[in-house]
């Protein structure tokens, strides 16, 4: 598979358009199933932190303080991950931060999104949970550190979508995995996995 950016943002709420912003950010550069690198930061983006995101990432806001501008941060990151596909678990929270803060700094993302977790529905449906801590358990995945801290986040992530690859190709045979089928599977409703496999395919082969 080609090189993927798996990213992980923790943040002052759940939302940049009530005004929240992002406290770290990190991504790793996954390529044929290895991390082959990595970036993290602490970012300051002005804003205070609540004590309960305090409380759930260990993040505080002496810690901030001392941080660089959330605008350097973002100019680094986005070169390091240029225009390699993105992925992450909860893509939706993770898109729009990352969308926020590039606009910030007047950038615009090129790529798409694949979310760890819609593909953990499609291809765990069982498992107990879809939150990436319940996944990692389910899946015997190693844990790399305190969850709710972007690198150990962003890692677990790339290491349960390494994992989800691995299940598609053992479970439908599909051993060419791109990032764009994985944007289509996704985007299928559940019973329609297989068609969804099946037209990739058709399309990949050319009928």
């Amino acid at each position: 598979m080609e090189i993927v950016a798996v990213i992980d943002f923790e943040t002052t709420g759940l939302s940049p358009a009530q005004g929240d912003r992002a406290t770290e950010i990190a991504a790793v550069l996954l390529e044929n199933g290895k991390v082959v690198d990595r970036y993290q930061s602490l970012m300051n983006a002005g804003v205070r932190i609540p004590s309960y995101i305090e409380t759930l990432t260990g993040i505080s806001d002496a810690m901030i303080r001392k941080a660089p501008k959330a605008a350097a941060v973002m100019q680094e990151v986005s070169d390091f991950v240029g225009d390699y596909p993105l992925v992450a678990h909860n893509a939706s929270f993770d898109s729009k931060f990352w969308d926020a803060e590039l606009a910030h700094i007047d950038r615009v993302r090129p790529q798409q999104f694949a979310c760890s977790l819609l593909l953990s529905r499609r291809l765990f449906p069982q498992a107990p949970s879809h939150r990436l801590g319940a996944l990692v358990e389910y899946a015997n995945l190693p844990v790399a550190g305190r969850a709710h801290r972007a690198l150990a986040d962003a890692e677990m992530a790339a290491s349960l979508f390494v994992k989800l690859i691995g299940e598609l190709g053992q479970r439908y045979e599909v051993h060419e995995v791109s990032h764009a089928l994985l944007c289509k599977i996704q985007r299928a409703p559940k019973h329609q996995l297989n068609q969804c496999i099946q037209r990739h395919r058709q399309e990949e082969s050319g009928h």
